[in-house]
């Protein structure tokens, strides 16, 4: 359900930004400012702070182009082992791509891509090719000799000075990459090395959302990080060094803490003086605690994150992405919040579809799959699966007929259409599966449309779905997901397979 508004995205983008050229201005016009987290499409920062502006560092960057330069690091370990970004389904090197196409879309032209801890990986190098011969200029980074303890060797020719330096123009570089360990940090202090070589003292700051370090540790939206990071093991903690040095408490993340006593001892061997920082905490950039104006609706949207969280875990347990472990601690957030999954209002309705649907024999070679989804004026829709639709299909179909006010009894996909898509699967592309996943029926559908003046109307609503959320009882395939993921539906599911059959498209 539309809950309102508690975050003001147009004050954190003013105090944001203020925050950021303060920075550039104390060290003199020229700052590295790593960018964690996402740089568009933000939707974890969305769900747990209600009127956060997915896409607010893009906004943010495209307000400051004129300033700043953009470079996009990424692991060439990551690109080898095809690693996955999980809220698009696509790996780190074609979410790299589309960052760049994203960012020009925008009017912002990257300057360059850096491949960092390169050491000639197959996959790595054929990315390479595929960046330079588009006209992209590429630098490669190889593994910092040294790190993380030997600073006199880290910090010389051998270590820093051994990656290619990268000509910039504006005073603020921006340094941004596809998930966490993209080497952004590494890249940062290697440039501020050859600055100082040759005589500018740049500096360095970092762009952080999450964890927001002047509100509680246990906060919910504080806690929603760490259910979201739980495969990598994040956690947040009290500050060390901030609350040594001003005795003040701050809420960081431990990667930051624990890197800290290393970089401010390279910092402190670049510069050769005492360290800008005397904590994490200070290294952040981040205004995001002072546009949270309703505390209370924050907390509520970030216990539902971390209820899909937990959802979330335990399906990629169950495909073998995710250990138990993770499972588990986002379980004892659960447990330390007082919640149950049932506390998703969209769960019940959906394993009840299928109970029903069970009752009635309607499912798909023994399969009886439930989905509901919860419009924006609190409305719940059913819908489960059937020889003709998935559950997904069913759902969508029956909410935009809801809210195009069109009676139940009305078909907006005449049986010539499915029959067609039905022999295509079968006697041409030879799939044993024949119902409609979502991907399938919006095509359908709009194929209706051209002669179905119902039909068209319903999907003039599909746009109403944007933010909903839905459940289903089984795993969706790629269709349904991806369809669901377009719409701008915030799905999860119960841990269960939707087909018997282990390879599944």
């Amino acid at each position: 359900m539309d809950g309102g508004v508690g975050f003001d995205r147009e004050r954190y983008l003013k105090e944001q930004k203020a925050a950021i050229l303060e920075r550039v201005e104390r060290f003199n016009n020229k700052l590295y400012l790593e960018f964690g987290g996402k740089l568009l499409f933000d939707y974890h920062a969305a769900r747990v702070l209600p009127g956060y502006d997915p896409n607010a560092k893009i906004r943010l960057l495209a307000e400051l182009r004129d300033k700043a330069d953009v470079l996009l690091c990424i692991y060439a370990g990551d690109i080898e082992r095809k690693k996955i970004r999980a809220d698009f389904g696509i790996t780190y090197d074609s979410d790299a791509l589309k960052l760049i196409d994203d960012m020009r879309s925008w009017g912002i032209q990257p300057l360059a891509v850096v491949i960092t801890r390169f050491e000639n990986q197959p996959a790595a190098c054929l990315f390479k090719n595929k960046l330079e011969r588009r006209n992209i200029k590429v630098y490669t980074h190889r593994y910092t000799k040294g790190y993380p303890t030997d600073v006199g060797l880290i910090v010389s020719d051998d270590g820093y000075g051994a990656n290619e330096y990268i000509e910039t123009r504006n005073p603020l570089v921006i340094v941004t990459g596809p998930g966490p360990g993209s080497g952004k940090l590494a890249t940062c202090l290697s440039q501020l090395f050859h600055d100082y070589r040759r005589g500018t003292r740049s500096g360095y700051a970092k762009f952080e959302t999450f964890p927001i370090w002047d509100i509680p540790l246990k906060h919910p939206v504080n806690i929603a990080y760490e259910a979201a990071t739980a495969d990598i093991r994040d956690f947040n903690l009290i500050d060390p060094f901030h609350l040594e040095a001003y005795q003040k408490v701050a809420v960081n993340y431990n990667r930051d803490v624990e890197v800290f006593p290393v970089l401010k001892r390279i910092l402190e061997k670049i510069t050769g003086g005492q360290s800008f920082y005397q904590s994490p905490t200070d290294m952040g950039v981040n205004r995001a605690g002072a546009a949270i104006v309703d505390d209370a609706l924050t907390r509520e949207a970030a216990k539902q994150e971390v209820i899909r969280r937990y959802f979330r875990y335990r399906c990629e347990y169950a495909m073998g992405f995710a250990d138990r472990e993770t499972v588990q601690r986002v379980e004892l957030f659960i447990k330390d919040f007082q919640l149950s999954p049932e506390c998703r209002r969209v769960v019940k309705p959906a394993r009840k579809a299928a109970d029903k649907a069970q009752r009635d024999q309607r499912g798909d070679d023994g399969i009886y799959c439930g989905a509901a989804i919860e419009l924006k004026d609190g409305t719940i829709i059913n819908g489960s699966n059937s020889p003709l639709l998935h559950a997904a299909s069913s759902v969508v179909i029956h909410a935009i007929k809801h809210l195009a006010g069109i009676p139940a009894k009305i078909r907006l996909l005449p049986p010539n259409i499915i029959n067609a898509i039905h022999s295509l699967k079968t006697e041409v592309l030879k799939e044993k599966s024949v119902s409609l996943d979502l991907e399938e029926t919006l095509i359908a559908l709009s194929i209706s449309a051209t002669a179905n003046s119902a039909a068209q109307l319903a999907i003039e609503h599909l746009n109403e779905l944007e933010n909903c959320e839905a459940h289903m009882t089984h795993i969706p395939t790629p269709g349904d997901e991806a369809g669901l993921r377009r719409l701008g539906v915030n799905l999860t599911s119960d841990p269960n397979f939707s087909s018997k059959n282990l390879f599944i498209t």
